[in-house]
């Protein structure tokens, strides 16, 4: 039962996965993670990604495909995966098929969390992320949250591509790469659409209804 998250950056797809590893106990798969693993362990590859993603750009479809596959074949299948902001294109969706049929797997479950720009803009402007237990807060909604944080607002730290141009760029990008992959998925059994722009709870809710089916 693996599940495809998919939403812009600034969606909430973060927040959302460690809700459902936590409560269905998934795995959770993040590009963004393996990106940025890669640029904390200092690798030539990392150094790559760096330079790339500083200039609003996607690193490109092989070195994303590799990781992922490299991932998986960590992955002993003991629980089900979250592919978080993966496919991003046709090409990676049809290596995501062409991998999972390597190991007699399927996508169950798609969904998406559909938000407008405007919102999208102060998510990602706001965001900041605790080093030590990986949650995620925004400054604009979350200010109680950040003041009584119970690892201190010292391991709160801002992410480099969440500069606002170059964050935008991104959405934009985005979007329009990513629809011709939602047009795939939308017609297949299990895809659903979540207004996004929701409180996380009421979020959480609709993707209860819909893993609890």
């Amino acid at each position: 039962m693996n599940l495809i998250l998919f939403g812009p950056p600034g969606a909430g797809k973060g927040t959302q996965a460690l809700y459902i590893v936590k409560n269905y106990n998934f795995f959770q798969l993040s590009t963004g993670d393996l990106l940025r693993n890669e640029i904390k362990n200092k690798s030539q590859l990392g150094n790559d990604i760096e330079k790339i993603i500083s200039k609003g750009e996607f690193v490109s479809d092989e070195i994303v495909d590799n990781l992922i596959e490299k991932s998986i074949l960590k992955i002993k299948f003991n629980h089900p995966i979250i592919f978080d902001g993966y496919p991003r294109n046709l090409s990676q969706t049809n290596n995501l098929e062409n991998i999972l049929n390597k190991f007699n797997q399927k996508i169950s479950f798609i969904i998406f969390l559909n938000v407008k720009r405007k919102i999208i803009e102060k998510r990602i402007t706001g965001r900041m992320t605790c080093e030590k237990c990986n949650m995620i807060f925004n400054q604009f909604f979350n200010q109680k949250e950040i003041e009584e944080h119970h690892c201190g607002k010292n391991f709160l730290i801002k992410r480099q591509d969440d500069d606002k141009e170059i964050a935008m760029s991104r959405y934009d990008i985005y979007m329009e790469q990513t629809k011709p992959v939602l047009d795939f998925y939308s017609s297949k059994e299990g895809f659903h659409e979540i207004d996004g722009s929701l409180k996380i709870d009421q979020i959480y809710n609709k993707i209860d209804d819909i893993l609890g089916v």
